[in-house]
């Protein structure tokens, strides 16, 4: 059954635009990245004030794809002007997954996006979407990315080991933004896309599935995010299980488009970097256009950056994008 988020979009008969980039409302509320990703009223602050410049039909919390794998123990890099990253491996053996601990949810820094998820629920303008790391990129952080690849083909046993553990964890996780009144979630699987077709459906599409299961019901929508899915992955990126399913660049959207059921809604894939980071205010508008072309056709489609806006973007391309879409 169609969540009521799916059928919001499938009944618009003008396309909607959701980016993702809460990192660009540090400019106007004159904030930095770690204050954004440690302190929930400053994440808070930053997307109310997005919200009030374009008017989006949705407010998200930051992506931050290392707070997961910090509540089970990774350091943490962290600064001013970077997205936190993970340093080096947390758990290198089938010993260490074993007894390996699984958190709490809402333990660390996943705490601030919950409270900021919460805080903008409060605020009653608009549906709210947490985000969270996938299944398969979490186990990549805790036992690192090359070597998850590599196990995948080597040891399956102890990838799957590792993935149990996780998935449990990331289903409660998920079921703490459905507790605080969020509409949705946006799961960034980026890992998976450097997985083969059949080892995406194995070690990633099968692990998202049960937890579309376990926490997807008709108020509260998993968005499945996966920025290196090429075509050739589609099929099993879709035994995921999700109703929304969200990519960058490397997705043939055009195709992908003819290839998915007209309920099954499909996102993207304006370039972050080269189009709202590097790209200039005309450059956006074309970009914008030509998606909005190639996608006129198909009410199951949101227009979306392919990934998370890098902070620093100008203002004034986002404002060209909302712009743009409002014009069309």
């Amino acid at each position: 059954m169609p969540t009521h988020f799916t059928q919001s979009v499938l009944q618009r008969t003008h396309p909607m635009g959701m980016l993702i980039g809460v990192y660009s409302g540090l400019e106007i509320i004159h904030a930095n990245v770690r204050q954004v990703v440690s302190d929930a009223q400053v994440q808070t602050d930053a997307v109310l004030a997005m919200q009030e410049r374009f008017h989006s039909e949705v407010m998200m919390t930051a992506m931050d794809l290392s707070a997961e794998a910090e509540t089970f123990g990774c350091a943490i890099r962290m600064s001013d002007e970077e997205i936190p990253a993970v340093i080096g491996r947390f758990v290198t053996t089938r010993e260490q997954i074993d007894s390996l601990h699984v958190p709490q949810a809402g333990e660390l820094r996943t705490a601030v996006h919950l409270k900021t998820a919460e805080n903008l629920v409060n605020a009653k303008k608009v549906p709210v979407l947490g985000g969270c790391i996938g299944p398969f990129s979490l186990a990549g952080r805790l036992f690192g990315v090359s070597e998850a690849l590599e196990a995948t083909m080597t040891d399956p046993d102890l990838m799957q080991a590792l993935l149990e553990k996780v998935t449990s964890y990331l289903i409660e996780y998920i079921l703490s933004f459905r507790q605080v009144g969020a509409a949705g979630i946006i799961m960034a699987e980026p890992a998976a896309g450097l997985l083969s077709p059949r080892g995406l459906a194995k070690f990633s599409a099968s692990y998202v599935k049960r937890i579309v299961d376990a926490t997807q019901t008709p108020d509260f929508t998993l968005i499945l995010h996966n920025c290196g899915a090429q075509l050739i992955h589609l099929p099993k990126v879709l035994e995921s299980g999700a109703e929304v399913y969200h990519f960058s660049t490397p997705m043939d959207l055009s195709a992908a488009l003819q290839r998915v059921d007209s309920n099954v809604i499909l996102c993207g894939n304006l370039d972050p970097v080269a189009v709202f980071f590097q790209g200039t205010e005309v450059e956006v508008e074309q970009k914008t256009l030509q998606l909005l072309e190639m996608a006129k056709l198909h009410r199951n489609f949101i227009l979306s950056s392919g990934c998370d806006i890098p902070p620093g973007a100008p203002l004034r391309n986002l404002d060209v994008f909302y712009s743009t879409l409002q014009k069309n």
